[in-house]
């Protein structure tokens, strides 16, 4: 096996990945869309714009040539926001070889089609679906290049193939890597939680305390388990790292851009002032739009979601919708827990 690693894209996940997959002695071609961020980690071994003050290992090349990104290289790790994913990977087909391990690490869906990224991906790339790995996980890019203990999960079908992003990431003094087979439960709790995570900000922006917050994200995992069993989900991965470990640290930390969208929403600023006050990607505010559509056609209940949508696309105001998630018909808290499922996933 070849000891060259290719990152797409230099964003903050993905070189915070980099930097794990230096530290375990590969080396890391990390792909930039721009030759001037590739000549800034090259010559000062930064990359500022995504992970301030963070000194990049010296076995990590960039470049903004994919041809040369992809040579010789063992495994891809993908790392595009969402809506550039289909794009990434139609310039990475050429290159691609179908013996190379395939990694992609994007919480987020394709608006329009409802597709998750490993089917976007199985699809331009033209590889059965079941051997694209999916990298999930409570992980904050920001604390990954400190080195602070950090737990992720890696998912596919494909054992052989989780094994060896288990493998490949696994780094015994601070990054640790659990596999599962359930890709769909672990991209759907990766994407449904950064709409969580949005309410909790906006919870906070408006001063509703810590018992708000809470509900919101009990409450919103329960949505995100009727949503991933109606998909086909297996309902216990929800309670693993990349379920109730990514909600929580998406939904309570200030280092997630999700939460301080969310924020800024509560403080009564619009959604085109957050997005153009943030330096990244907000995959919250896709996957909201994408969760609306998605509880319609699948017949899902997500009041939760359905009230975010309003407050992103209809400028509904935020007291509004918490007082509209209040005032809903009382409930059982165990309505959608659904005994056949459950048994379903024991047999």
């Amino acid at each position: 096996m070849s000891d060259k690693v290719t990152v797409l894209v230099a964003g903050s996940w993905g070189t915070a990945l980099a930097c794990v997959l230096a530290d375990n002695g590969f080396q890391v071609s990390l792909w930039t869309r721009t030759s001037e961020q590739a000549a800034e980690i090259n010559t000062n071994h930064r990359n500022d714009r995504y992970l301030p003050d963070a000194e990049l290992p010296a076995n990590i090349t960039a470049t903004s040539d994919l041809e040369e990104a992809m040579k010789g290289t063992a495994a891809v790790i993908i790392v595009a926001p969402s809506k550039a994913m289909r794009d990434v990977c139609k310039q990475l087909k050429p290159y691609y070889e179908h013996d190379m391990l395939c990694v992609h690490a994007t919480k987020g869906f394709e608006v329009g089609t409802l597709k998750r990224m490993s089917t976007v991906i199985s699809e331009e790339l033209e590889m059965p679906e079941q051997d694209v790995v999916v990298l999930s996980g409570p992980s904050h890019a920001e604390e990954v290049v400190k080195r602070m203990p950090t737990t992720v999960v890696v998912a596919a079908a494909n054992e052989k193939a989780a094994a060896a992003a288990q493998t490949l990431f696994m780094n015994e003094e601070y990054f640790r890597v659990y596999t599962n087979r359930d890709t769909t439960g672990v991209e759907l709790a990766g994407a449904l939680k950064n709409i969580i995570a949005l309410g909790a900000g906006l919870s906070d922006g408006l001063g509703f305390g810590d018992n708000a917050k809470a509900a919101l994200l009990t409450r919103g995992l329960a949505e995100m388990v009727r949503v991933g069993t109606a998909l086909g989900a297996n309902p216990l991965t929800f309670s693993g790292l990349a379920g109730i470990g990514d909600l929580v640290v998406t939904g309570t930390s200030k280092h997630s851009r999700n939460w301080r969208a969310g924020y800024m929403l509560g403080q009564g600023k619009s959604l085109d002032e957050v997005m153009d006050s943030m330096n990244m990607v907000v995959e919250g505010v896709r996957s909201t739009q994408a969760a609306h559509d998605m509880s319609r056609h699948h017949e899902v209940q997500m009041p939760i979601a359905e009230q975010l949508y309003r407050v992103l696309f209809e400028q509904a105001d935020p007291r509004t919708a918490v007082e509209a998630l209040m005032g809903r018909d009382p409930k059982n808290e165990m309505e959608s827990m659904k005994l056949e499922t459950w048994k379903q996933w024991h047999a």
